[in-house]
């Protein structure tokens, strides 16, 4: 990872900049603000931000949630489920001039790590504009299964539902 950028723990107190970062990032798939402020107050362990020289270059938003699963797209999810069996990476946005450099794999492996302390067995994600390839390089794998098209369809017609157990590219 580009050694100048660093992750840390993201807050409430950095929402304007996740907002920020969202706008850029995913126009097409917006959130309202207090969705994103539930996230980051469900699970401040899963949620961080990516920063150079003071400046917010990307954010990372996960939590755990049910294998098989899909958050509903701009919608609360209410609370943690208590029998949560994977760590859900809602939203890794990269600013353009942040991609390239590893931050994603360096947050991907924060997720695994709270995960394995969580003593959960998976990670999962819905991959959109076409980032599949990228997410497979991560250690990541599509899963169809029954009734997720319609789950998907809010987040476009290429997202993908995947699937990484733990042990994988360690």
């Amino acid at each position: 990872m580009d050694r100048s950028a660093a992750w840390r723990p993201a807050t409430l107190n950095d929402l304007d900049a996740v907002m920020a970062i969202q706008g850029v990032v995913h126009a097409l798939l917006p959130e309202r603000r207090e969705v994103m402020a539930e996230k980051l107050g469900l699970c401040p362990a899963g949620c961080r931000l990516l920063a150079r020289d003071g400046d917010v270059m990307g954010y990372g938003l996960s939590h755990p949630w049910r294998l098989g699963g899909v958050p509903a797209l701009d919608r609360p999810l209410g609370a943690i489920p208590d029998d949560a069996d994977c760590f859900y990476l809602h939203d890794v946005a990269l600013l353009p001039a942040a991609r390239g450099r590893g931050a994603g794999r360096a947050f991907v492996d924060h997720v695994r790590a709270e995960a394995r302390r969580r003593d959960v067995a998976a990670l999962a994600l819905v991959s959109v504009y076409g980032t599949v390839p990228l997410w497979s390089t991560l250690g990541f794998a599509v899963r169809e299964l029954p009734g997720l098209a319609a789950k998907l369809g809010p987040y476009g017609t290429e997202a993908r539902y995947m699937v990484s157990d733990l042990d994988a590219l360690r």
